[in-house]
């Protein structure tokens, strides 16, 4: 029984490492990805999480498989990935003194080909940009392919006014909640060390 990562992630494969988890293998899962009309924030979450695992699941069926799902919303909008210029700085205009929340959604397949799955939300307070702000922003390519149109770890960390709830699950993966999902499927985290 080996531990997949199923994610392109390069930030999930170093937030795992950094509590000393090594995957067996990682794979991406190749999905659409697109909104449905109507669909609240976290429904959307959980089903792309979801499918994500069930894509990879016959692929690895005795195998522990672990996806995630990380989006940033305002109310019932998803403020999603670009990797547009203009997208982006809309995105941080309306994220602009205003809060907001992340969600991850975590799906564990046991080696029973059970899934399990766990959403993590954060809620984070920006403070108002102004046009250098977002100017500069810009300028650094960190908005690129990231929930909310910014990384927590990087230039934008100058942004936030407070943070309620799990840092981590903002960078991509909310450790606490995914090594007790991993641990309660039996990977061993002996062995990752």
């Amino acid at each position: 029984m080996n531990f997949i990562l199923g994610s392109s992630s390069p930030r999930r494969l170093e937030l795992l490492e950094s509590i000393g988890i090594k995957p067996f293998k990682v794979v991406s899962p190749h999905i659409n990805e697109d909104i449905y009309k109507n669909e609240r924030p976290l429904d959307y979450c959980k089903r792309i999480t979801i499918e994500k695992a069930n894509i990879l699941k016959d692929q690895f069926p005795n195998d522990i498989l672990l996806t995630a799902d990380t989006i940033a919303f305002c109310g019932r909008r998803i403020i999603d990935k670009t990797s547009e210029l203009e997208s982006a700085c809309n995105h941080l205009k309306i994220l602009s003194g205003r809060r907001h929340k992340v969600a991850t959604t975590i799906c564990v397949k046991d080696s029973k080909n059970k899934l399990i799955s766990k959403t993590v939300t954060t809620v984070l307070n920006f403070k108002r940009l102004t046009k250098v702000d977002i100017e500069n922003y810009l300028k650094t390519d960190e908005w690129q392919g990231v929930a909310g149109s910014y990384r927590i770890q990087g230039y934008a960390s100058s942004f936030i006014k407070s943070i309620n709830g799990s840092y981590t699950n903002v960078v991509g993966l909310p450790l606490y909640e995914t090594k007790n999902l991993l641990l309660s499927v039996g990977v061993n985290l002996k062995d990752s060390l």
